[in-house]
């Protein structure tokens, strides 16, 4: 596949707990995979620290910018999505029919076996660990389920710079505020925020999933296959169909925040970098995704649209998904971003011709040219015996449609009575 291809298997574990968005950045150039997890992480992209590089510098943009400038400032644009969720919020346009728990008190215990207890959750083992913080897994003792605990401390996260006078505190700040809108069957439920003024702790509690990532299991020769790449496939855009109908930008969609349950649907994690945005304006300036996974246009301007992003990522994994190898992948950062930008896309002779038309659509280099989510969901390759990928009626719709049914059937009493 020419001398400067890699397949997935042979690049370095670095130590990603991706499933939970936690990343240790520890490698700039590709070593040789020595590893026996067939789970695969192209972190080694990543520069050393989020302390080390402004985020904001993986689309050529200058950390020492003014962060109050309407133009280039990230610290506006984090008030601006806290303003668009708020405003949401106002409205009723939350998905949720349960809403998030919010708990002010924090109280830390033992149980009867001197296991750790942070309220009414006993801790079983820690599952991840990384840059901002670590995953455990606990168990309730009300309902006896298993959660996911994201464990973070405010005062670390607030030293962390990632755009401008952004600091990492904003972002946790903001995917919980996303994630307290949402409501769907293929995106990680948040059940709970533990956030005691008292404490330098903030939890966040999430559904738990038992299970891979979507490219476990990939590796030379080959991925895992076309029939459980296309059905893994129509969750993902399921998902994230649902984020783009709400105006919700995932920015770093990959494998690793891509997890299978034990039923063997996807489940869409990790909201960190997503970005909340209004009408038709998904201008982006950061570009703070996996580089491997980021679109041409990201590394092209100083702005690019979210959503084509998001599509590009989704095309990189379903390569990555049926081929079991990354489609531009170089020796370093530099390279990788070089060979996105300028190669051409290598498919092989044999693949499958509606496969081979999907991948070329989703891996269009153009933006404007790339196929759309909707089109990818009524694509021959993807529909198949199923039919196309529908779209999810959520509860903020129902609403607004009861609402516009119930002001119609308002006014067309009115008119008759007018009438008549």
């Amino acid at each position: 596949m020419g001398g400067n291809r890699f397949s997935m298997s042979d690049l370095t574990d670095a130590g990603c707990c991706g499933c939970f968005g936690f990343l240790r950045k520890q490698h700039r150039s590709v070593m040789p995979f020595r590893g026996s997890s067939a789970a695969f992480s192209s972190d080694y992209l990543l520069p050393h620290n989020p302390e080390d590089v402004d985020r904001s510098f993986y689309n050529g943009e200058n950390p020492d910018d003014d962060p109050h400038d309407s133009e280039s400032g990230s610290q506006q644009s984090v008030k601006r999505s806290e303003e668009i969720i708020l405003a949401r919020i106002q409205n009723g346009l939350i998905c949720r029919d349960v809403p998030v728990k919010e708990t002010r008190k924090l109280t830390i215990s033992k149980d009867e076996n001197g296991n750790k207890m942070i309220n009414e959750y006993v801790r079983q083992y820690k599952i991840g660990s990384g840059s901002y913080g670590k995953v455990v897994l606990y168990r309730n003792t009300k309902d006896g389920k298993l959660y996911a605990i994201k464990v973070y401390h405010r005062s670390y996260l607030s030293r962390i710079r990632v755009g401008g006078s952004e600091t990492a505190l904003g972002d946790v700040l903001r995917e919980i505020s996303i994630m307290k809108l949402l409501d769907h069957p293929n995106i990680v439920n948040l059940i709970e925020v533990i956030d005691d003024p008292n404490t330098d702790n903030i939890y966040m509690v999430l559904e738990y999933v038992e299970g891979k990532s979507v490219c476990e299991g990939c590796g030379p020769p080959g991925g895992i296959g076309e029939s459980t790449s296309r059905r893994y496939l129509r969750d993902i855009v399921a998902g994230l169909m649902y984020l783009h109908a709400h105006n919700i930008i995932h920015r770093d969609i990959k494998p690793d925040n891509l997890l299978v349950t034990s039923s063997g649907m996807v489940k869409i994690c990790d909201f960190s970098v997503s970005q909340v945005f209004e009408d038709d304006n998904d201008v982006l300036r950061r570009s703070p995704g996996t580089p491997v996974f980021s679109a041409p246009e990201c590394y092209l301007g100083s702005t690019h649209h979210g959503i084509g992003a998001d599509v590009w990522a989704v095309g990189v994994t379903l390569y990555c998904m049926i081929l079991g190898q990354y489609p531009f992948v170089g020796e370093n950062w530099e390279d990788t971003y070089e060979k996105i930008v300028n190669n051409p896309l290598y498919l092989p002779d044999d693949i499958n011709p509606q496969l081979k038309d999907l991948l070329e659509g989703l891996l269009w280099k153009d933006p404007e040219q790339r196929i759309k989510l909707r089109a990818v969901a009524e694509h021959p390759w993807v529909v198949q015996e199923e039919g196309p990928i529908p779209e999810y009626e959520c509860w903020c719709r129902r609403d607004k449609s009861s609402a516009a049914a119930a002001a119609a059937a308002t006014t067309t009493s009115s008119d008759q009575q007018s009438l008549s």
